[in-house]
Order: C-alpha cells, then sequence, then structure tokens
C-alpha cells in the first residue's frame, strides 16, 4: 500500500514543481502561480466532501475505490498535457485533486485493517509514503532538466502504477471496520465527538502550515543566498525537505505507539513551528544551515499528521470511520487555500520571501493546544482498539476484531 501510495500520489505536485517553466510559456503572474496549487487542494476538498456525503469510504471496498480513482487522477494529469489555457490548467488541476480525494483516505482506512497494535507506526509508513510521492515531481524535474511536459507524461505513468499495484497487490486486513450506508445522522454524531473534534483541530493547526510550506519552499529556496538563484539546486532542495518526511513519520508513529499519539504530535508541532521562524534566519545564511533547517522542517512538519489519523479511527465510531477521516480531511484541505495565498503575496509585499514563513506559526501553536487538551481523560469515544494512544488507551473499551 505505501509503495502505491509513493506512484500515485506524484501527480498532486506535477504542475506546481514547474510552475516557473508554464509561467514562461504562458506569462502569468504570481496569483494564478498560487492558484495551480489551490485548485488542487480545492478539488480534493470537493472529491472528499462528494465522498463523505455518498459515504464511499464505508461502503465500496477500498482496494477497487482506490485503483478506480488513481486511475481517473491518472487521466485528469495527462490531460496537463492538452490544455490550451490557464483555465482548463486550472480545471484539469481541480479534477485530479477530487480523484486523489478517493486514494487517500479510503488507503488509511485500508491500512488500518491490517494493524491494531502499532497502527500509528502503520499509518506514519503510510503517510511517509504519501510525502515521497509528492516530492516526485521535484526530483523528476531537477534531475531530468525536461521540460514540464516530460514531468506529467511521468508522474501519470507513475499513478497507473500505483493502481495496478493496489488492484494486484492489496486487499482489506484481517480487522476490517464495520460497512454500513451512509446516514445524515453519522456526520452529526462525529461533530459531537470531542476527542475526533480535538484530533481535527490540531490536524487543522498542522495544515495551516504543511501545504503552503511543500507549495512555496521551493520559490523560497531559490532566492535564499545559498542557492544563488540556481532551479536544479532550489528542487532538488525541495525535494530533500519534502522527501525527509518519510523517516519523520516513520518515526513519530513509533514513538507515537509508544508515548502517545497527542503528546507526539505536539512535539513535533513545537518542532515545526520553530522552524517557521528559523526559516529567516537560513534565507539569509550559508548552506548549511539551509540545508539543516530544511531537512528537519521537513521531518517535522508531516511527522504528526498520521497521528490525527490515527487518533480518529480509535476515538471515532467504527461504522464511520471513513466518512470522519474523508471530513477530517476536506476540512484541513480546504484551510490550506488560505496559506497557499496568503504566502505569495507576503512575499511580494515584502519584497522579499525570507520572513514568509512567520505567517505560519499560529497553526502548529493550535494543534499543540488541541493535544495538550486531548490528553485530558475526559475525550475517551466509543471507538478506541487495543493498542491504542497510551493518552486514550485508559479511557475507553478495547476494539474487538470484526
Amino acid at each position: 500500500m505505501a509503495l502505491a501510495l509513493v506512484l500515485a500520489m506524484s501527480p498532486w505536485f506535477s504542475a506546481s514543481a514547474v510552475v516557473m517553466q508554464l509561467r514562461a510559456q504562458w506569462g502569468f503572474g504570481e496569483s494564478l502561480a498560487a492558484w495551480i496549487t489551490i485548485a488542487v487542494q480545492l478539488g480534493f476538498v470537493a472529491g472528499a466532501l462528494a465522498s463523505a456525503l455518498l459515504g464511499l469510504a464505508d461502503r465500496v471496498p477500498a482496494p477497487r475505490l482506490i485503483a478506480a480513482a488513481a486511475c481517473a487522477a491518472a487521466l485528469a494529469n495527462a490531460l496537463v498535457l492538452l490544455v490550451e489555457s490557464p483555465a482548463q490548467l486550472l480545471l484539469a488541476r481541480a479534477v485530479t485533486g477530487a480523484c486523489l480525494a478517493a486514494v487517500y483516505p479510503p488507503a488509511m482506512k485500508l491500512m488500518a485493517t491490517w494493524f491494531v497494535r502499532g497502527r500509528g507506526l502503520a499509518l506514519g509508513v503510510l503517510i511517509g509514503a504519501i510525502t515521497v510521492g509528492s516530492a516526485l515531481p521535484h526530483l523528476v524535474n531537477a534531475l531530468g532538466g525536461a521540460r514540464w511536459q516530460g514531468v506529467i507524461v511521468w508522474t501519470t505513468a507513475l499513478t497507473l502504477a500505483g493502481a495496478a499495484v493496489v488492484a494486484f497487490g492489496v486487499r482489506e486486513g484481517p480487522y476490517p471496520f464495520p460497512r454500513a450506508p451512509f446516514r445524515v445522522g453519522d456526520v452529526a454524531a462525529i461533530v459531537r465527538n470531542r476527542g475526533v473534534v480535538l484530533a481535527s483541530l490540531g490536524y487543522l493547526g498542522h495544515m495551516w502550515e504543511l501545504y503552503a510550506m511543500w507549495a512555496w519552499f521551493s520559490a523560497f529556496a531559490l532566492t535564499a543566498a545559498a542557492v544563488g538563484g540556481d532551479p536544479v539546486r532550489a528542487s532538488l532542495l525541495a525535494f530533500a525537505a519534502i522527501a525527509a518526511g518519510l523517516p519523520g513519520c516513520v518515526l513519530a508513529g513509533a514513538l507515537a505507539d509508544r508515548f502517545g499519539r497527542a503528546r507526539t504530535a505536539a512535539a513535533a508541532m513545537a518542532v515545526s513551528g520553530a522552524c517557521c521562524v528559523a526559516a529567516g534566519w537560513a534565507h539569509a545564511g550559508p548552506g548549511w544551515l539551509l540545508v539543516a533547517v530544511a531537512l528537519v522542517w521537513g521531518i517535522s512538519v508531516i511527522a504528526d499528521s498520521a497521528q490525527f489519523s490515527a487518533l480518529v479511527t480509535e476515538h471515532g465510531d467504527q461504522r464511520s470511520i471513513g466518512t470522519a477521516l474523508t471530513l477530517q480531511l476536506a476540512l484541513g484541505f480546504a484551510l490550506t487555500v488560505a496559506t497557499i495565498w496568503i504566502v505569495p503575496l507576503l512575499a511580494a509585499a515584502l519584497g522579499s520571501w525570507r520572513w514568509v514563513f512567520l505567517v505560519l506559526v499560529p497553526g502548529p501553536l493550535l494543534g499543540i493546544a488541541a493535544m495538550l487538551a486531548l490528553q485530558r481523560p475526559r475525550h475517551a469515544g466509543p471507538g478506541i482498539g487495543p493498542g491504542a494512544d497510551p493518552d486514550a488507551a485508559a479511557n475507553g473499551p478495547n476494539m474487538t476484531k470484526t
């Protein structure tokens, strides 16, 4: 499943990674460049909300849903090769995001069916795979020096390969969640569940920072003193920073299973929040400092992500886990639109990228506050499973094999 997502999530930043080449071809400005990434986010939100309303993640077998959605995402990604205007480009990117909304949440639910103990580590591996997949277009762009069409072709092929891996190599595990028809009351129950709400607030704080950093780190690095405007070095550094999330997710997953998900997530956000501040000094500093901040930030900014999903699987009603995860993701990705839009505007207003990432600091602060509240014993929910978060283990019954 991790291999499939490394491949299938590669279209996410396929156009964003070559935005400078697209700007040169069509002559659009910073605002439209931001919308190339925002379109994917909004498409994902629309797809996630539609999936939640239809209850797809709780009704359709996950391998079948993921494989079909990955094929559709590959097709939408390939349409970028045929577009003749920025408007058509944005539409193709939005459709890509909508298709990926039926890949990411069901994959997390499917992974959880294989693990009871060690679920945090398992989901950490999965989120790490998504991170590497999201970083791949930067690597393709840097190594090939290819025209932007080559990046689109490669990411389309990788996505189809990911669909094949799911179709022929993945099945549900021995601990499936019960399938149930969608009910409007499910959403109402989700928003009344204190544990799920606090986990989602933590996720919102995390998302305020994450995608703005991923989307704009290449532009930030390009103007850094140590990079000197070299686009290849900037792309390689962006790839390294994003891909560094893989070991971060794995390490955080192992720590969360031992010391608690909320505690681990709060620690990761404290580090990433500090990196938002340190980035300003790294921008004007020597190469070693820029690389160090990039890698530490890349490790910490995504390390907590899987734990918010794991908390939902443990605190939510087991009959509507897929819907709860999808709603959490939809809200989080909707929030990313704000920071992806604000960061380049702030850079233009300041005349420099040096201090722009300070605007991301409130996100980790909100997330830390939510995680501290989640550690209080009052948050237990009906769905806490065996091997659950130590922060929650004392507060509810264990989930038995379905």
